[in-house]
């Protein structure tokens, strides 16, 4: 069970019985008063339940915000449409309960927050708040206003809530307890970590795993490994392989061409021991989940897209789908031109870069004089260009084999027998991704690559984030597999602007 990160008290982790009474609830000393912010509720409506024994506080002005997103048609209005719900069931149609406090099944309970307290009656900590933050339009404010005067009036701690770090800022400066609401974060190492794990082997050992392709360690020496997990068994820097965890501390060695052939496009070759287990995951069927976090330049996109090109041209699957969040996610593009390819371009292009660079009009096999020759050749007499070449990567498309789309339509969808590549998953939040990996039926892989570094939507962090949520709650499954990328190689220029930048 996660929560908020907070000192324990004595007791804390004893749970009462499901739907106790009320009495015995305030009864217990060691519970804690938690104050949620809206922002809280916006990103996981269910968190109410994920409170234990404590006391969950519900402020009015929340309710309010609620009610001014539930109209949103996306993820964040959706969510606000779904706390309503929830408290709605809690609480009934008993009007005591919904200030009084209304059983979880945890033990707890949860009401809503009226008010801050009398002005004519407020304490010193109050007078002083008010003359700190004398803007009591602003909803935030009266959130902390309530939190603080909760605290005043109740022996037991009393933290608040909220994902908005100003608003905690504030509230710590005024003496109020206040935390991230953490049940979806992953530990901080976890997302630091940024090389594939090495486990030192004697040259003999090495040499066997090489020639058999197994080779069994005793976990002292591995350290504790996830199922798929890959790592490199080293004797010395030039002398490594990398492997891959099956069951029980036996390794296998990886299953991998010497180059990938894509149909009608270039062979591609793994340039680093990340990529060639990256390339392994990937080209694996019992693997139905591909997770990598990966630094810009590191082959994330271009190698996943190739992989998917390739297992479609051997007719793995009926097609390859590759997609990317648009920030923020749900959000019309009306205000773009055109068609909704034309509206979604900008969006793609670093999807539609990779497919140009693996499915290039001609592979640049012949030199500059051929290209300058062909250039020559497809000018008619007076100078007009003949008419434009579709591109192999469009053919594809109008065949139905590639897919190239937005993520914001994907609700509701059942995708079969699909390789599906989700660029840039960092930028969603934990319930986006879970509508991602549960729209994938039978026959599909998925594969979703990011940079828990690279945070452009406002709700989610590098330890909070979709990507890493999926990875962290699905790491043990043995369908799934995880490859970190840390060597760049897009170019010289670009390795050193990510790891000095």
């Amino acid at each position: 069970m996660h929560r908020p990160q907070i000192p324990d008290a004595p007791g804390q982790q004893a749970l009462f019985p499901e739907l106790q009474s009320l009495e015995r609830v305030r009864a217990a000393g060691s519970v804690k008063n938690f104050v949620l912010d809206t922002n809280v509720l916006l990103h996981d409506p269910h968190c109410l339940g994920r409170f234990e024994n404590n006391h969950v506080h519900i402020p009015v002005e929340v309710l309010t915000e609620l009610d001014n997103f539930k109209n949103e048609q996306n993820e964040r209005g959706a969510n606000a449409r779904l706390a309503h719900r929830i408290l709605s069931r809690l609480f009934g149609h008993d009007s005591r309960a919904v200030t009084g406090g209304a059983p979880t099944a945890g033990g707890g309970t949860v009401r809503i927050l009226v008010g801050g307290g009398d002005p004519k009656g407020s304490s010193a900590a109050i007078k002083r708040f008010q003359r700190v933050f004398p803007d009591g339009s602003r909803a935030d404010n009266r959130i902390i206003a309530a939190a603080l005067a909760l605290q005043e009036r109740e022996d037991a701690p009393t933290f608040l809530v909220t994902k908005d770090l100003n608003m905690q800022l504030r509230a710590l400066a005024i003496g109020l307890p206040c935390e991230d609401y953490l049940n979806d974060k992953v530990a901080a190492r976890e997302v630091e970590e940024d090389e594939l794990k090495s486990v030192a082997v004697e040259p003999h050992e090495l040499q066997r795993f090489g020639s058999s392709g197994t080779i069994q360690l005793d976990p002292a020496r591995t350290g504790p490994l996830d199922p798929n997990e890959y790592l490199l068994l080293k004797v010395s820097d030039t002398k490594f392989l990398p492997a891959r965890h099956s069951a029980n501390g036996v390794l296998q060695r990886l299953n991998i061409p010497a180059q990938l052939a894509i149909p009608r496009g270039i062979d591609l070759k793994p340039a680093n021991p990340g990529q060639q287990c990256f390339l392994d995951a990937l080209l694996d069927p019992a693997i139905s989940l591909v997770t990598c976090y990966g630094q810009a330049g590191t082959g994330k996109t271009l190698l996943a897209v190739a992989a998917g090109l390739h297992l479609t041209g051997r007719n793995d699957f009926n097609g390859l789908t590759v997609s990317r969040p648009v920030v923020a996610m749900g959000d019309t593009l009306g205000f773009l031109p055109g068609t909704l390819n034309e509206k979604m371009h900008p969006w793609l292009q670093s999807i539609y870069d990779a497919c140009e660079v693996l499915l290039p009009l001609q592979p640049p096999k012949r030199g500059a004089k051929g290209r300058e020759a062909d250039r020559k050749k497809d000018t008619l007499a007076g100078g007009i260009p003949s008419a434009p070449v579709v591109k192999p990567y469009e053919q594809l498309m109008e065949r139905g084999l590639l897919e190239i789309e937005a993520l914001c339509y994907i609700r509701g969808r059942s995708i079969p027998n699909r390789f599906f590549v989700l660029d840039e998953a960092q930028q969603l939040t934990p319930l986006e991704a879970k509508t991602v990996v549960t729209r994938m039926s039978r026959g599909s892989k998925l594969v979703m690559v990011g940079d828990p570094a690279q945070i452009d939507n406002p709700y989610v962090d590098s330890r909070s984030n979709g990507l890493v949520y999926t990875r962290n709650r699905l790491r043990q499954e043995v369908l799934t597999a995880h490859i970190r990328l840390s060597k760049g190689e897009r170019s010289p220029l670009a390795e050193i602007g990510a790891s000095r930048m």
